[in-house]
């Protein structure tokens, strides 16, 4: 899966509790901090508001045990941000943990598309 569900197939979602939830948006946020070393420029990319990336890492920072976002403010040297050892832990399980719900449902989601209707050469749902 990747961000902003351009391809199709299962999209995990984790609830651990009614307020506690994991999923593709916050995978995906984790995974463009650790590529762009900085959380507005993974927010960015992504399409989200500064204010918006900078809590959903604030989010994660206090939902977990220990940090999953180290960032320092801007300054003379820069600012920056950089997934913890405990960040690349929950990232590389989600990730895991995603690809084998994938392979796991497969054949459900072939079954499914075969069931959907068809689009026309117009890209618009036909009457398959």
């Amino acid at each position: 899966m990747k961000v902003g569900n351009k391809t199709t197939g299962v999209r995990l979602r984790l609830v651990f509790e009614p307020d506690v939830a994991f999923g593709p948006g916050k995978a995906d946020l984790l995974e463009n901090i650790a590529a762009t070393g900085s959380i507005a420029a993974a927010g960015r990319r992504m399409g989200m508001s500064y204010k918006r990336a900078w809590m959903l890492a604030e989010s994660l920072n206090a939902t977990f045990h220990a940090p999953l976002v180290d960032s320092s403010r801007g300054g003379a040297q820069g600012g920056g941000a950089r997934l913890t050892e405990a960040g690349e832990k929950v990232l590389a399980l989600y990730r895991r943990l995603e690809e084998k719900a994938a392979a796991a449902g497969l054949e459900e989601v072939e079954g499914l598309r075969a069931l959907l209707r068809e689009e026309d050469g117009n890209g618009e749902q036909g009457n398959g």
